[in-house]
């Protein structure tokens, strides 16, 4: 049976759509769902993004979550086999699986009697899929290979809008770091130059050589004169 139909399709294609709420765990988690929902003979799917380390791991189910934490543990399974060797890898029976028989016997346990799982190259990690069925042989490896080519196209657009957009989010924010840094330091310069009746440039130059002396930023001594200068016009002012 054909893994790439269109339910598949249309759900993986949403994955790419980012928000304020978007994250790699979000993007994994309808990523898991998505697999679970819509290859059939699927009933479950994980997600494993390494580095050089594992950094986000999601699953349609927390019994998968168990058994590939579990996976890890023994340091040998199809999820491992997979990242090590870069290339899918096919339990078609957990039962006569000769492999990894841990492995199996846990996999077995959890209900779980066919694994496929897909190590997908992305921009700054690996990602690992899994996809878990009840009955066994429901992963036909015949069918793999257009599988694999959606999920990394459709994978490596939604990461990749993720990550952009986090750098987005990230320029932004240290765009409104820098200004409101810019304000606070225009502030503590007006108020060097009311006390001491120097220009800007010398007030500035001031703020500079003090935050020199004591290994400080420029906008945090700024921010701390114009805190103190606030605090002695509301105790004056009482």
């Amino acid at each position: 049976m054909d893994m790439v139909t269109p339910v598949l399709a249309r759900d993986l294609a949403t994955l790419g759509r980012v928000s304020e709420e978007t994250s790699s765990e979000s993007v994994l988690r309808g990523l898991t769902a998505t697999l679970a929902g819509g290859v059939p003979g699927c009933a479950g799917g994980s997600a494993e993004l390494w580095g050089e380390e594992r950094m986000v791991v999601s699953a349609s189910h927390s019994e998968l979550i168990v058994l590939i934490d579990s996976e890890e543990d023994l340091g040998e399974g199809p999820s491992a086999e997979a990242r090590v060797t870069g290339r899918h890898v096919i339990v078609q029976d957990a039962l006569r699986e000769p492999r990894w028989p841990a492995y199996a016997a846990m996999a077995i346990r959890y209900g779980v009697r066919s694994v496929l799982t897909l190590p997908i190259t992305v921009e700054r990690a690996v990602l690992v899929l899994g996809l878990y069925g009840v009955r066994p042989g429901v992963f036909a490896a015949g069918n793999v290979p257009p599988l694999a080519d959606m999920l990394a196209e459709q994978v490596n657009v939604a990461l990749a809008n993720m990550w952009d957009y986090d750098e987005v989010r990230t320029d932004a924010a240290q765009m409104q770091e820098a200004l409101a840094g810019r304000a606070v330091i225009d502030q503590a310069k007006g108020i060097i130059m009311k006390s001491s009746g120097c220009s800007a440039e010398a007030a500035f130059d001031e703020l500079r050589r003090v935050s020199q002396h004591h290994q400080v930023k420029v906008a945090d001594l700024a921010r701390l004169l114009v805190e103190e200068h606030q605090r002695n016009r509301g105790a004056t002012s009482r």
